[in-house]
C-alpha cells in the first residue's frame, strides 16, 4: 500500500474567487501565497506553500484532495503499485508551484487525487487576523459507493478505519488524528465538508463570535460529536461550501487500536465501532436559517454534518 500519512490541501474550481478570497483572508485568518495568470489563487494557513487552491470556473465545487506520502516510497513506486490495481495514474512535474512532483489519479467516485512528497516552504506564515486556525485538518465527501471508496482508501492509500456511524458515515485516518477523512454514503459525489483545526475551545467560541462580525451564521454547534468527540461547529463559505471549525478530536493509537482515553469516554478503552448517533450532547442541527434552507436542497436529505 501506499503509505499516505498528512491531509496536504485541497483543490476548488469557483465561481465566486474574489468573494472567496476574501473569505479565507479576512474571515478565516490565511494568507494568499501566489495568484497564476489564469486566476488561480494559492492560499496557506501556516508555512507551506498552500493548503487551498481556488481556480475561477462558472461552477462551484472540490476538484481534488492532495495527499502527502512518505519518503519511503517512491512516487514512481507508487505508480506502479496502482498500476497492478488496475488504476491509472500519471507522473506529473511542476503542475502547481510549490510541488515539484506529483502523482495524479482519481479515487472510485472520481475525485481527482494527488499524492507528494514535499511542498515548499515559501508561505509567510500565519496571518495575524480571521479566525487562524492551526491546520487544515479532514475533509469529508459524499460518494455513491462508500464501501467502495474505503476499501480504495483503505487498502491502496493505507488509512485505517476508525468509526462508523449508522451506515452513513465511515471515518478514516492516516496519522494520529481520529480522521482524517470521512467517507458519506451519500446519492451523489460532492464534498461534504472540510475542517480546520482550532487551538482549544475558548478559540472555538471566539470563533463564533469573528463569524458574526462578518454575518456569517453559525448553522450547526458548537457541539460534541459521538465519533470522534471533536467539539464542533458549521458554516457556509461564499461558495455555500460546509466549513467545520473543530478542536478535542480523539487521537488514535493503530498500534492499540484504540482513542487514546480521555475523561469524557464512556468506554475505557475506546475502541473504534460503530455508533448509532452523531451527537454526545444531543444538541439539535439547526434549520431555520434561509441559508441553511439553500444548502440543503442540494444534498441527501438523510445526512447531517459530522
Amino acid at each position: 500500500m501506499i503509505p499516505v500519512f498528512r491531509l496536504g490541501y485541497v483543490t476548488f474550481f469557483s465561481k465566486n474567487v474574489e468573494a472567496m478570497v476574501s473569505y479565507y483572508t479576512n474571515v478565516l485568518g490565511c494568507k494568499v501565497v501566489e495568484q497564476a495568470g489564469n486566476g488561480t489563487v494559492y492560499i496557506s494557513n501556516g508555512f507551506e506553500h498552500h493548503h487551498i487552491v481556488i481556480h475561477p470556473s462558472q461552477h462551484s465545487f472540490m476538484e481534488g484532495i492532495g495527499w502527502q506520502v512518505h519518503a519511503q516510497m517512491e512516487l514512481k513506486d507508487a505508480q506502479r503499485l496502482l498500476r497492478e490495481e488496475g488504476i491509472f495514474s500519471e507522473l506529473i512535474h511542476d503542475k502547481q508551484p510549490g510541488v515539484v512532483e506529483q502523482l495524479e489519479l482519481q479515487d472510485p467516485d472520481g475525485n481527482k487525487i494527488f499524492l507528494y512528497h514535499e511542498m515548499e516552504y515559501s508561505s509567510p506564515g500565519y496571518s495575524e487576523v480571521g479566525i487562524i486556525p492551526n491546520k487544515l485538518g479532514h475533509l469529508s465527501i459524499s460518494v455513491k459507493d462508500a464501501p467502495k471508496n474505503v476499501d480504495f482508501y483503505h487498502q491502496i492509500l493505507g488509512f485505517h478505519k476508525t468509526d462508523q456511524i449508522l451506515d452513513v458515515a465511515n471515518f478514516l485516518t492516516c496519522n494520529e488524528d481520529h480522521h482524517t477523512l470521512n467517507i458519506i454514503q451519500g446519492k451523489k459525489s460532492y464534498m461534504h465538508h472540510i475542517a480546520f483545526q482550532l487551538r482549544n475551545p475558548g478559540h472555538q467560541y471566539s470563533s463564533s463570535d469573528i463569524l458574526m462580525r462578518h454575518n456569517i451564521p453559525t448553522i450547526w454547534g458548537p457541539s460534541r460529536h459521538t465519533a470522534g468527540h471533536n467539539i464542533a461547529s458549521y458554516h457556509l463559505d461564499p461558495d455555500k461550501h460546509v466549513i467545520e471549525l473543530y478542536t478535542d478530536m480523539d487521537k488514535y493509537i493503530p498500534q492499540l487500536n484504540i482513542m487514546e482515553p480521555r475523561p469524557w469516554h464512556k468506554e475505557k478503552p475506546l475502541r473504534p465501532k460503530k455508533w448509532e448517533t452523531f451527537e454526545y450532547w444531543e444538541t439539535q442541527f439547526s434549520d431555520i436559517l434561509p441559508s441553511v434552507e439553500e444548502w440543503k436542497m442540494d444534498r441527501p436529505k438523510q445526512v447531517l454534518p459530522l
